[in-house]
């Protein structure tokens, strides 16, 4: 009997979603249009209607949906949530306690718009809750980050080749890791030589601008961030910033610091930080940044682009697909580069500091456990990290990961983080082989520093899997203080004459940045159910 389909048989499953996606794409492009003008008439019923009926008319869908998303959010929130875990209520005060100090804050309170702020928070929610409380929606995702985990092991066969199938992983993070970046971002050059990003970024921007009300040019700009850099990004709204509103520019900048470029999350990947919840991360910070953005800086201008002319977005410029993939590669030189020299930089600025810190903290006798940066971070950042929703025990981690991550980059903090990942895996395997060898575990502690039987040292300890999630959202995103030069450097080049504005809103964007960072990260320890 001939088997059309078996849901074990990973080349069956590759083939459905491939026919999937070209069947979408194929009713986008060649019939939709079609359909819908011979189902609608090329004239809608709004346009037969009085402006008073048609605002009438819109008024009561918006207030339907919006009644209807705050009876099934709270509904959700009580049974599910509330009544199942009630410890991840820890987290929706996490979302409410920014939200108001937002408000408080924002640079103009009296005069902020709540739909994108409303509809930013409830597409996070929505898409939280596919992934991680819908079992196809989670399998999806899963099924997704393993095959971009598998997609970026060919960077292998080039890293062989250069240098040595036998020794290259002698050197794990400059030749394995950080080669990723390269083989990503030739891949990112051919899709925008074919036109693909510029479909998928499109759509997605005016999904958001529907949703959120937002102007088309910050649209497409928090759209775009969700495969490209901060400094990339804004190339696409390039012709538009000389006229772009100071709470638009906001937005843009805010975008850029809740997000990261999809090369560096490839190498993120590869450090075994989970590419399921580092893909849903980076959707999720889309309306989050957007969210955010105008809560902290409310739009009090109208915006002078046109959608028509900010969505036509243009192709790349290459001869060819060839040139378009050495391009890409060439790109990237400059941003392995800059990863290589800040991680030399940072790490050894954070050493420095630590070994400072414990000396002045011998002077006055803390010596259990020395003073450090890490420690002093992880006191500041507590509230925040316990608003997150983190397990109790891992507060302080989670806070010294958030103040790394702010202060010098979240490249440092992933680093510090794939510890943690590492360390439980390696625990998990010790604790496997005792069980199945029926032998009693001894572990002890030295600090955060746990101790195995088998004279095994796992430093910093141990994070929980609920733990490791929130991290991973919340580390999600280029607001650092090094960033702030890399934003006003790109933005001032494209618009020399808003060099000033731009200075004005970039403090509070990467402010902005980081909250919106932070409100994903909330959603996720909200919906968290322990199965991930």
């Amino acid at each position: 009997m001939i088997k059309f389909f078996d849901p074990k048989d990973e080349a069956m499953v590759r083939l459905l979603w491939l026919s999937v996606l070209v069947g979408v794409l194929v009713i986008y492009m060649v019939f939709w249009t079609r359909l819908s003008k011979a189902c609608f008439g090329e004239v809608s019923c709004m346009e037969n209607c009085s402006p008073a009926t048609t605002k009438r008319l819109n008024n009561a869908i918006y207030w339907f949906f919006v009644i209807g998303t705050v009876i099934f959010v709270l509904v959700y929130v009580v049974v599910e949530v509330a009544m199942k875990r009630p410890d991840n209520l820890r987290s929706a005060a996490g979302v409410a306690a920014f939200i108001l100090i937002f408000y408080v804050f924002s640079y103009r309170p009296a005069q902020v718009q709540f739909r994108p702020v409303f509809w930013g928070l409830a597409l996070q929610f929505y898409f939280a809750l596919l992934i991680l409380r819908t079992t196809w929606g989670y399998k999806a995702f899963q099924w997704l980050g393993d095959r971009v985990s598998e997609f970026l092991e060919h960077t292998d066969a080039g890293s062989k080749f250069v240098f040595g199938a036998e020794t290259y992983t002698m050197h794990y993070f400059a030749f394995k890791v950080l080669t990723v970046i390269t083989f990503f971002s030739s891949i990112i050059s051919m899709l925008y030589y074919l036109g693909a990003m510029q479909f998928v970024i499109r759509n997605i921007a005016r999904f958001l601008a529907f949703c959120l009300g937002t102007s088309p040019t910050e649209s497409l700009n928090a759209a775009a961030n969700i495969f490209i850099g901060q400094s990339e990004a804004p190339l696409m709204i390039r012709p538009f910033i000389q006229a772009m509103t100071k709470s638009e520019l906001h937005a843009v900048c805010t975008g850029g610091f809740a997000t990261i470029a999809g090369s560096v999350m490839a190498a993120y990947i590869n450090m075994g930080v989970p590419p399921n919840h580092l893909l849903s991360a980076s959707v999720m910070s889309a309306p989050a940044a957007l969210a955010m953005a105008k809560l902290f800086w409310p739009e009090t201008k109208k915006s002078k682009t046109r959608a028509e002319d900010v969505y036509n977005v243009k192709k790349g410029t290459e001869h060819n697909i060839i040139e378009a993939a050495s391009n890409g590669a060439a790109v990237s030189i400059k941003l392995i580069a800059n990863i290589a020299v800040n991680l030399i930089a940072f790490i050894a600025i954070l050493h420095f500091l630590d070994a400072t810190l414990t000396w002045f903290g011998h002077r006055v006798n803390i010596n259990d456990p020395p003073l450090t940066f890490s420690l002093i971070c992880s006191y500041v950042f507590y509230p925040i990290a316990w608003l997150l929703g983190s397990t109790i025990e891992d507060v302080f981690k989670v806070a010294s990961l958030i103040g790394t991550k702010t202060f010098l980059n979240e490249f440092v903090a992933y680093t510090e983080l794939s510890v943690y990942i590492k360390n439980k895996g390696t625990y998990d395997d010790y604790m496997g082989n005792a069980t199945a060898a029926n032998v009693t575990v001894h572990v002890s502690y030295k600090n955060d520093d746990l101790i195995l039987d088998n004279s095994t040292t796992l430093v910093g300890g141990l994070l929980s899997d609920r733990s490791t999630v929130i991290a991973t959202y919340a580390l999600c995103g280029f607001s650092n203080l090094s960033s702030i030069g890399i934003m006003i450097g790109a933005l001032g080049a494209m618009a020399p004459n808003r060099k000033g504005a731009i200075t004005q809103v970039v403090v509070r964007a990467m402010i902005a940045g980081n909250v919106a960072c932070f409100m994903t990260a909330c959603i996720a320890g909200l919906l968290y159910d322990g199965n991930e």
